[in-house]
C-alpha cells in the first residue's frame, strides 16, 4: 500500500461524534479534489461504519473508535474504522441486508449494504470480545473523467 498521506483520529463512541467523523474525513480527502458525488458516497459510508460502532460495539457504554484515512497512489482512498467493543459473532450474517441485532431499536440492518454500495471494497474483521475493524476503499475518478 503506497501511502501518500494519512491521518488517524480517535473519538469516544458517542452519537454526536458521527458528524465529526464525516467532517474529518471530508476535510482530509478534499485535497484529492473528489467530485461532490464521491465525497457524498465516502461521507455516507464513514457515517454508517461509525454509527455501527456507536450503536453496537459498546452496548450502552462508551469506548473509543479509531478512524484512519489514507490517501494512496492513483487517487485511492483507504478508510479504517476500528472499535474494541463486543465484536460481531457472525460477520457473514451481519452483512446480510436487513439483518440487525437491535430490532427493538428499529434499526434497518442496512449499514453494511450501504457501505458496500458506496465504496469499491469493503472488508469486515471481527472477534467476539475484541472488537471490529471495517476497512473500505474507493478509487476517485481521474480528473476530466
Amino acid at each position: 500500500m503506497d501511502t501518500v498521506n494519512s491521518i488517524k483520529f480517535t473519538m469516544p463512541s458517542l452519537s454526536v461524534n458521527e458528524s465529526a467523523a464525516r467532517a474529518v474525513v471530508s476535510s482530509f480527502i478534499i485535497q484529492c479534489d473528489p467530485t461532490v458525488e464521491e465525497l457524498s458516497d465516502i461521507r455516507t459510508a464513514v457515517s454508517e461504519a461509525v454509527t455501527n460502532a456507536v450503536v453496537h460495539a459498546y452496548r450502552g457504554t462508551v469506548g473509543n473508535i479509531e478512524l484512519t484515512v489514507k490517501l494512496l497512489k492513483d487517487r485511492e482512498i483507504y478508510i479504517k474504522v476500528r472499535d474494541r467493543g463486543c465484536g460481531i459473532a457472525d460477520v457473514e450474517k451481519a452483512m446480510e441486508p436487513l439483518f440487525t441485532t437491535a430490532p427493538e431499536e428499529e434499526r434497518s440492518g442496512l449499514g453494511f449494504s450501504v457501505m458496500s454500495s458506496f465504496m469499491d471494497k469493503l472488508k469486515v474483521n471481527s472477534a467476539a470480545g475484541k472488537g471490529t475493524v471495517v476497512t473500505m476503499r474507493k478509487r476517485l475518478a481521474a480528473h476530466g473523467d
